[in-house]
């Protein structure tokens, strides 16, 4: 997933229901994310939680087909709350961004021509 997601710098576990997923991310170099995939429906949708009461953040992924069946949309959401979140919330980066570059790479990664590098 490295090798078309430019958001990560690693990615190992497996991405199923129950599964933790360990990452590294460039805007947080030395530390290991590993979220929880609490909700999977294949070519569906994915939930992955990380945290507990005192700060959690949820992310979901959703792909929802169109009329036209050569076109699916995305979706990326990340939702925080917890007891601590107003005294981070202000430390916590633009997440905009990133969240476009992933959608940017997963669309030309969709687009590839297959056995393209």
């Amino acid at each position: 997933m490295t090798r078309w997601n430019s958001t990560l710098t690693s990615i190992e576990g497996p991405i199923e229901l129950g599964g933790t997923v360990r990452m590294q991310v460039p805007e947080a170099p030395g530390r290991t994310f590993a979220p929880k995939v609490t909700r999977f429906e294949a070519d569906r949708m994915m939930e992955w939680r990380e945290g507990n009461p005192m700060f959690l953040g949820v992310r979901t992924y959703t792909l929802t087909p169109a009329q036209d069946a050569r076109v699916t949309r995305f979706e990326m959401t990340e939702v925080f709350s917890g007891v601590l979140l107003p005294m981070i919330a202000g430390r916590l980066p633009d997440f905009g961004p990133i969240f476009e570059r992933y959608a940017s790479d997963l669309k030309a990664e969709a687009e590839r021509e297959p056995g393209a590098a």
